[in-house]
């Protein structure tokens, strides 16, 4: 019985030795807690979608990292969610780096009008670009990955066609840059955040709204508008930050996990039913006889362009200024994009 014994305790020995370190150190590690906030609601399709990404690492680090999703803004403000990461109010949080203008600049990249025609592609793209430069930009946080939305488009009380059209009227952009645009055409922006847009439409402190299309109806701003324009005229890029000191307490073991899940397929995987809803969301509207869906003659959409081209010199300039090289990193970007086949 002994030797049984001994020859059993030999073996599990010599099967441990035999695992990799990272596998032998999964078993002893310690559990991890990830308070995950995404400040949208739980029927955006980007909440479910971070449930699986956060099951699959529960899964793949055995169990060892757990997790906890706080929609709605429970834990903070949309605005704020970058400094829950770098400050550990939440250890991940959905970013929109184009809520606070002037403080990430080379990321405003993916921000620029008329760049891209579809999400998922876009999305590879600008995570494969970007993740080289987030250590520097995003430097105290961990990045996680980057990506975008279906291209969003314009929609309001009234009918806009020309970029001059836009002089006089209030508008919430959806990031900054679309805010820069707004201020070259002579408009105003009216700050709000997704949570806080059909408020501001429905008081009448905006005219209109930069959108994408599914999500019109998620925050019921298709109550409050009439006109939409079926042009791909922007995207927001978001990250997934991480909190550096919850990251740096992990183990080899669990790093490797997270690391493993902070990917350019994870991106994709994460942000594609997103992509999927805004798109099917552009046909709703088609279909939705309260409003006008009306797209642009070729003309019109040429003085678009051309009206919003300076925008990619003011962000070379505050790219110039945060102290990067812009031509560098504008000819890698539109190089990704190219290679990804997102462009328009």
């Amino acid at each position: 019985m002994k030797k049984q014994a001994m020859a059993l305790a030999i073996g599990l020995l010599g099967a441990a030795i035999g695992l990799p370190a990272w596998a032998q150190d999964k078993a002893q590690d310690k559990p991890v807690d990830l308070k995950i906030s995404i400040w949208l609601p739980p029927a955006h399709p980007l909440v479910p979608a971070t449930k699986a990404w956060a099951e699959d690492i529960k899964s793949a680090s055995g169990g060892s990292i757990r997790y906890a999703i706080f929609p709605s803004e429970q834990l903070g403000k949309a605005f704020d969610h970058y400094d829950m990461a770098r400050d550990g109010i939440a250890d991940v949080t959905y970013v929109n780096p184009g809520y606070q203008p002037g403080r990430f600049p080379i990321i405003a990249a993916g921000q620029l009008p008329f760049i891209f025609a579809d999400g998922k592609r876009g999305t590879v793209a600008v995570d494969t670009w970007y993740r080289k430069h987030a250590a520097k930009e995003m430097a105290d946080t961990h990045f996680c990955f980057a990506f975008i939305h279906d291209p969003g488009a314009y929609h309001g009380r009234k009918k806009v066609v020309m970029p001059e059209d836009l002089k006089g009227m209030k508008l919430r952009p959806a990031q900054s840059t679309i805010g820069q645009m707004v201020t070259a055409l002579g408009g105003t922006n009216v700050q709000a955040s997704a949570p806080e847009a059909r408020d501001v439409l429905e008081r009448g402190v905006a005219d209109a709204i930069f959108f994408p299309w599914g999500s019109m109806f998620l925050f019921g701003l298709d109550k409050v508008t009439k006109y939409d324009m079926d042009v791909p005229l922007y995207t927001t890029v978001f990250t997934y930050s991480m909190n550096k000191a919850k990251y740096d307490a992990m183990s080899p073991a669990q790093k490797k996990v997270i690391d493993d899940h902070c990917t350019t397929e994870w991106a994709l995987k994460v942000s594609s039913p997103w992509n999927d809803f805004e798109a099917a969301g552009r046909e709703k509207m088609k279909a939705d006889k309260a409003h006008e869906v009306y797209q642009l003659t070729p003309d019109q959409l040429n003085a678009w362009k051309t009206a919003t081209a300076p925008l990619q010199k003011q962000w070379a300039e505050a790219v110039t200024k945060a102290g990067s090289d812009a031509d560098a990193l504008w000819k890698e970007f539109k190089a990704d994009v190219e290679k990804a086949g997102a462009g328009l």
